[in-house]
């Protein structure tokens, strides 16, 4: 048994791709009142996964990371090795909430939140309970599931593996086909979403919705 958990403290992991996110959030958590004892602050998902201290007993994972690993992927190994996460974010709109939450988090806290949020959130993790404010409640209660845009499969597959970062070309690559094919699809898709209400103009736009869904997959 090592100190912290000696002294009652939660042992938390931090992942986020900001140091000074990570450097604030650790010098903030560490007050005694808090009881929480923050054992990693780790800019890459793969840096917690072979840290020292893992498992620990909660996991703050930022939803954004750029490395191109859907949020469902982390929190199904977190879950597997038997540790609560609560999910940071600086989008905090119903869709977002909603995919995070069914994707297994226990808590979501935006990053215009404060830190006694977080931590009601790391300590309700922690003791197995989810935890969401009262507005993000509100807002999850108010939220539904916009309409399905009815893509076909090789639609769906264009528009996948090109939120993944992929150029066209190798897009193409992938499935076998042309890239003229390739756009055609990816223009359909981003079309079919137009008629249902939700810009996917830009890869940026098509990144956070691919990650919302729970699309993409690590390489």
């Amino acid at each position: 048994m090592n100190t912290t958990q000696r002294r009652g403290l939660i042992r938390v992991a931090l992942v986020d791709d900001h140091q000074l996110v990570l450097d604030g959030l650790s010098s903030r958590l560490a007050h005694k009142p808090f009881g929480i004892s923050v054992v990693a602050a780790e800019s890459r998902w793969t840096d917690l996964m072979t840290h020292r201290e893992f498992p620990v007993d909660v996991v703050v994972l930022d939803l954004h990371l750029d490395d191109n690993i859907p949020i469902g992927t982390k929190l199904r190994a977190l879950h597997s090795a038997g540790i609560p996460a609560v999910i940071m974010s600086r989008h905090s709109d119903g869709a977002t909430v909603n995919a995070a939450m069914q994707a297994g988090a226990l808590g979501f806290v935006p990053k215009t939140d404060s830190a006694e949020d977080l931590v009601t959130a790391i300590h309700s993790a922690a003791a197995s309970t989810r935890h969401l404010s009262a507005h993000l409640a509100s807002t999850l209660a108010d939220f539904s599931s916009p309409p399905d845009a009815k893509l076909g499969r090789q639609e769906q597959n264009a528009l996948v593996l090109y939120a993944t970062g992929r150029s066209i070309r190798e897009v193409a690559e992938k499935m076998g086909t042309t890239e003229e094919t390739v756009k055609s699809y990816i223009k359909r898709a981003r079309r079919k979403y137009r008629d249902i209400g939700l810009d996917l103009g830009t890869r940026e736009l098509l990144r956070r919705h691919a990650a919302r869904e729970g699309w993409l997959a690590p390489e």
